[in-house]
């Protein structure tokens, strides 16, 4: 099932575990951060899947939010 075949509250939830989970990892990161042997590819994927998530996020906001030039 595609996002255009979900409502609006599904859009909604949707968005807020992308949210939870962008969150998420900024905890995750900065904890591995702060380790004095951080695993550097580690922390690459995961600031890679946070910028995804990012993507993904602002993809859904635009789509349910639509710039309206009056």
């Amino acid at each position: 099932m595609g996002i255009m075949n979900l409502s609006e509250e599904d859009i909604c939830r949707h968005l807020e575990a992308l949210r939870l989970e962008h969150r998420d990892l900024d905890d995750v990161i900065a904890r591995l951060d702060a380790e004095t042997v951080a695993n550097q590819l580690q922390i690459q994927r995961l600031k890679k899947r946070k910028l995804v998530l990012k993507d993904e996020i602002v993809r859904l906001e635009a789509q349910m939010y639509p710039d309206i030039i009056a």
